[in-house]
């Protein structure tokens, strides 16, 4: 006998983590609650943890927390965990919309422990299926089973790796940083592959942490390009930008997707530019040029050796190769949308003519069955930029609860 819930979340990131809010929420005013449990692997939360770095900042406004753009009254707002670890006067202060990414996380945490009662930590999805039209059942690695009337996927970003090149001790994705940064001793060159914030952000971090070495920062364009937070173009962010993007054509969805690829991709935070740049030169001034920005180059491959690793660094310009020993070589190549592992559920689910699942407007799959299959990411190609981002976990929440209200026919707990 196994328990009927109305929404299993595999996957307990900040995408589902604001769901558990939303859910919370309407419980506390709701004659019959919806019952859910989430599912992570993780033994705790955690988001993004090998790259908090004690400087780093957000990129996106505190205002875009996990709960104010839904309900501006909400107590787990960011400030209301200010007011909680008696920040909330100091932060005021500082005049600032873009919190340190360790205190965002931290804020995350506080979320997370006030509706810990609905997540089983520890705990990794191996298979759905669906047992009847409206029925799924979910096993675990350890053979627990849970049933749900509704699913709702988010299992994050999967950090990729140039074709070619394979993660060792000596070739680390940046996701991994500072969980092994601590490894790297006195190191007497390091190389950083990408040309996004991430990559800025270790190339600043190891030529501080490490006097005595060389940083070499590889990409393919003439230099780091400046994130365009302006205010027209943030508007590409906002909730109702969801839905032009959704009704918009296939062409115009890519026209948009390429004019403000620039929020995003493979863009720094300007003043990290000054910094970086500022820092260039004046190694050049005293002649002590630590800090080498190897422009219009890719990494092709990676010789390791018991002593180090050599890098093979291609001009695209004239396709020479340099071949650069390091005792690291670091890759800040970003991340692609996991896809959801959707198991025997997959031949349910329709697809268009390029092989992408057909998501609704309320992120919902759509399927033969009359369960509901819900995804939280994986839809940048039917719901826009924002489908990995922070900037709309509040009111994605909001709307998956509501269709979850309004195509459930009976949200209450039962047994099986």
């Amino acid at each position: 006998m196994h328990p009927i819930y109305d929404i299993v979340g595999i996957g307990f990131g900040p995408s589902n983590l604001a769901l558990a809010i939303a859910l919370t929420e309407h419980n506390e005013q709701a004659e019959t609650p919806v019952t859910a449990v989430f599912l992570e692997r993780q033994q705790a939360f955690g988001w993004h943890r090998g790259m908090l770095l004690d400087d780093a900042t957000m990129q996106v406004s505190f205002l875009k927390d996990l709960v104010t753009m839904r309900n501006p009254t909400s107590r787990f707002s960011f400030l209301c965990y200010l007011r909680d670890r008696g920040r909330l006067i100091d932060f005021v202060n500082h005049k600032n919309l873009f919190p340190l990414r360790v205190e965002f996380h931290d804020y995350f945490e506080w979320a997370a422990a006030q509706v810990d009662d609905m997540v089983t930590y520890g705990t990794e999805a191996v298979g759905v299926e669906a047992i009847q039209d409206n029925l799924f059942e979910v096993t675990t690695a350890t053979g627990d089973v849970y049933h749900a009337r509704n699913l709702v996927f988010a299992t994050g970003l999967r950090p990729t790796v140039p074709e070619g090149i394979a993660l060792s001790d000596r070739v680390w994705h940046n996701s991994e940083f500072l969980h092994r940064v601590g490894t790297l001793k006195d190191p007497k060159r390091c190389v950083v592959v990408g040309a996004g914030q991430s990559a800025a952000e270790t190339v600043a971090y190891l030529h501080r942490e490490f006097p005595g070495a060389e940083v070499c920062s590889v990409f393919s364009r003439y230099g780091y390009s400046p994130a365009d937070d302006s205010s027209f173009a943030n508007r590409i962010f906002d909730p109702e930008a969801v839905d032009h993007y959704f009704d918009a054509p296939d062409a115009v969805k890519q026209r948009l997707m390429d004019y403000h690829r620039n929020t995003n991709y493979s863009v720094v935070d300007v003043d990290l530019i000054a910094q970086l740049y500022r820092t260039e030169y004046q190694e050049k001034v005293l002649g002590t040029e630590r800090l080498k920005m190897m422009k219009m180059t890719r990494l092709v491959a990676v010789e390791e050796s018991a002593d180090g690793a050599r890098a093979v660094i291609q001009s695209l310009v004239t396709g020479e190769q340099e071949f650069v020993d390091t005792d690291l070589v670091l890759l800040a190549t970003g991340y692609d949308e996991a896809a959801p592992v959707l198991g025997a559920l997959d031949e349910t689910c329709s697809r268009d003519e390029t092989g992408r699942l057909v998501v609704g407007r309320d992120y919902r799959v759509q399927t033969s069955l009359k369960g509901g299959i819900y995804l939280q990411g994986g839809t940048e190609h039917s719901h826009g930029i924002t489908s990995s981002l922070l900037s709309n976990v509040a009111v994605r929440s909001g709307e998956i609860l509501t269709s979850v209200l309004t195509n459930t026919p009976v949200p209450v707990l039962a047994t099986a």
